[in-house]
């Protein structure tokens, strides 16, 4: 694909923005290297480095941590932070700039974790600066928490979790004040992430065999992760510290341009008067990446373009939704005719929404730091 291709494509396309991982690099070093997109990424990194130092009271230098490619440890949560938001700011600054492509002029918007306040950025009601001094501040308390910290995947083949009965089943587990274990993000019907203090998640494992109605598993993870998004982090009153900052966070009461999809609601929920509020309860409600996936679905998206060094959980979501389609489907309905039926306006009113999921196979999904190092900047006029 060339530019002139992509920029066709912005009109009915989403960018989705990347979160926190335990890899936070990707091709960022490639991208650093690069006669054309160098300049661009050392300056991004450059600002990133001199923000983080100055709230985080120590030296911070991410242009040579990306040129030794040393993956920021959980303990150097902070940095990673500045690491995801300086080289997503600085990959759209690279298309902007060699390429004529202009991220307002694309459908929308979406972040998962941190990846929505890199969209609020984007979308020009927060600035880079602002943005990142939230979650900056509140590292050093989200990384003391994360010391007995486990996540699990509950997920089950036989059918969909019932939300309730999960949410129930964890505040079971909280109430004997050995632990608190919650619900962190909303992959799928069939899927959840779960987040635990010390053996909540375990104790979690085993009793989802007997307590819930739908037959599941849980696979824990063997990484340590910061417990935002989860009712963990009331322990060291990270909410209420994180609206405290808010008030103070230069924030431009406007609509987002182009829109934000929020995981926070599942919906368009940006308000001039209410993003401080949204981004408050970011701090510790679930993701709703299941909701938004729905919703990009029903619009008719036709591309998303995802932002960020080695983008994960979106476009890894909507793979595996795509390969359920075809193989629910395969036998049944020839997939070409599926995709037409779920484009047409008319027939999806008179479908049920979730119908609305047979496009997943139909949506192209461009990874942007792919596509920066494919393309050939250099021969544009």
């Amino acid at each position: 694909m060339n530019d002139s291709d992509l920029v066709s494509l912005i009109p009915n396309a989403a960018f989705a923005f990347r979160g926190y991982n335990v890899e936070n690099l990707g091709r960022t070093r490639e991208l650093l290297k690069h006669p054309d997109y160098g300049p661009i990424v050392h300056k991004q990194l450059r600002i990133s480095s001199e923000i983080c130092s100055e709230f985080v009271s120590r030296h911070v230098d991410l242009v040579t941590r990306v040129e030794e490619q040393r993956e920021p440890t959980l303990e150097e949560y902070d940095e990673a932070i500045a690491m995801v938001l300086s080289v997503e700011r600085a990959q759209l600054h690279c298309l902007r700039e060699l390429f004529d492509v202009d991220i307002t002029k694309s459908r929308l918007c979406m972040g998962y974790s941190l990846g929505e306040i890199a969209a609020l950025t984007e979308c020009g009601i927060v600035s880079h600066a602002g943005a990142m001094s939230i979650p900056l501040q509140l590292a050093t308390g989200c990384v003391e928490l994360a010391h007995d910290m486990k996540l699990g995947v509950l997920f089950s083949r036989e059918g969909s979790l019932k939300i309730d009965e999960v949410k129930h089943l964890c505040q079971q587990i909280n109430q004997p004040a050995a632990g608190v274990i919650g619900i962190s993000t909303i992959l799928s019907p069939n899927s959840i992430l779960l987040m635990g203090q010390g053996d909540t998640v375990r104790q979690f494992k085993k009793r989802s065999k007997t307590e819930l109605s739908t037959s599941a598993y849980v696979r824990i993870n063997r990484h340590r992760w910061p417990p935002l998004h989860t009712p963990i982090v009331w322990e060291k009153s990270i909410p209420n510290r994180a609206a405290v900052l808010l008030h103070s966070v230069d924030v431009k009461f406007a609509l987002p341009t182009p829109p934000v999809l929020s995981m926070v609601t599942g919906t368009f929920a940006y308000e001039p008067h209410n993003v401080r509020e949204i981004l408050h309860r970011w701090v510790d409600h679930p993701q709703l990446l299941w909701d938004v996936v729905v919703e990009v679905l029903s619009l008719g998206l036709a591309t998303i373009i995802h932002v960020g060094p080695k983008p994960n959980i979106i476009p890894a979501t909507f793979r595996r939704l795509s390969e359920n389609v075809q193989l629910q489907t395969r036998g049944k309905l020839h997939m070409r005719a599926l995709g037409r039926m779920a484009r047409r306006p008319w027939l999806n009113a008179l479908l049920p929404q979730k119908a609305a999921l047979l496009r997943a196979p139909f949506v192209k999904h461009i990874v942007l730091e792919d596509w920066l190092l494919e393309a050939k900047p250099a021969s544009k006029s």
